[in-house]
């Protein structure tokens, strides 16, 4: 396992470097922030002032160079229309959307793992059918679109939940978590689908495998081939799905903040592409990346506890 940390650890800093790379050319080339600072009626002039101000005279490499190194230092810069510093604007937000991808995949577990072990164990009954349905329809709804839904329903027609608004966990922990329903919902229930439907393949394949025939006629309990051999050597696949469904709902929260108007990274970084607000972008998208290479980390350590063959000799 050792092996295997290390690796990854030093897989990181070139592919940081290289997202970091592309981040900073995307949001450079060809942008002028002065005309969204400035307006269409300021002069050449004041433009010019305000880019020798902003460093934007300077070639792409010494922009790059100047930036990294701020980064390196823990400064992302400050936002060109806020003046504040992105780093503690960041650090405001982050916590509202990793509660809600927490959420969402607390929620996404909770279901797809046990529907998928329920389909898998009834293979072609009519609840497996059931949940094959279910499934579907789950896969074909968007977070977006849900979350309107569930807002129209609950929050508009039943006025169970605030239709919009948030309550900060320092002002109210159980209105805090209140608010979170709905939108942990609307992110939750597609990957649930997706973890359902990967486990009851997994499971359905793993319990059709010689060792678990043998396991069976040597009177083994059910219960126990199921949840202590069959689910653990199945575990792989549905860890690649979870993994992948955390990112997926790491970019699906951004719309869903939007819909619920909650204050989190997302709304900050979608504000920031309207606005032109170049500094807060390149803050935000880097931040994504990183959470993103956490979420690999964790799902390749996972690998390697559970299938020792994934670990380097």
């Amino acid at each position: 396992m050792r092996k295997l940390i290390l690796s990854r650890l030093v897989a990181l800093p070139p592919m940081l470097l290289l997202v970091s790379v592309v981040v900073f050319l995307l949001t450079r080339v060809g942008v002028d922030p002065t005309r969204q600072m400035l307006g269409e009626g300021a002069s050449e002039a004041q433009r010019a002032a305000l880019r020798q101000q902003l460093g934007y005279d300077q070639p792409l490499v010494v922009q790059f160079g100047s930036w990294l190194g701020q980064v390196f230092r823990g400064d992302l810069g400050t936002s060109f229309f806020t003046q504040q510093p992105i780093v503690s604007s960041l650090a405001e937000r982050l916590p509202v959307t990793l509660a809600m991808v927490a959420g969402g995949t607390l929620l996404a577990i909770a279901v797809g793992v046990p529907a998928g072990i329920w389909g898998a164990l009834r293979a072609g009954s009519a609840i497996d059918r059931m949940i094959t349905a279910v499934t579907s329809a789950g896969l074909a709804m968007p977070g977006f679109w849900l979350a309107l839904l569930l807002m129209l329903f609950f929050a508009v027609e039943l006025r169970w939940f605030p239709v919009l608004g948030f309550t900060r966990f320092a002002d109210g922990p159980g209105m805090w978590a209140y608010g979170l329903v709905l939108p942990c919902v609307a992110l939750g229930l597609h990957s649930a689908a997706v973890i359902a439907r990967q486990t009851r393949g997994a499971m359905a394949e793993t319990l059709r495998a010689p060792y678990v025939r043998a396991l069976r006629a040597v009177g083994t309990p059910r219960r126990r081939i199921v949840y202590r051999y069959a689910l653990r050597n199945a575990m792989v696949p549905i860890l690649t799905a979870a993994g992948h469904e955390v990112v997926v709902l790491l970019a699906v929260s951004f719309v869903v903040e939007r819909v619920f108007a909650i204050p989190g990274t997302g709304t900050l970084i979608l504000d920031a592409v309207v606005r032109n607000d170049v500094p807060v972008l390149q803050g935000g998208i880097v931040l994504v990346a990183c959470l993103v290479v956490l979420i690999n980390l964790a799902v390749d350590v996972g690998y390697g506890l559970l299938d020792p063959k994934a670990r380097p000799q």
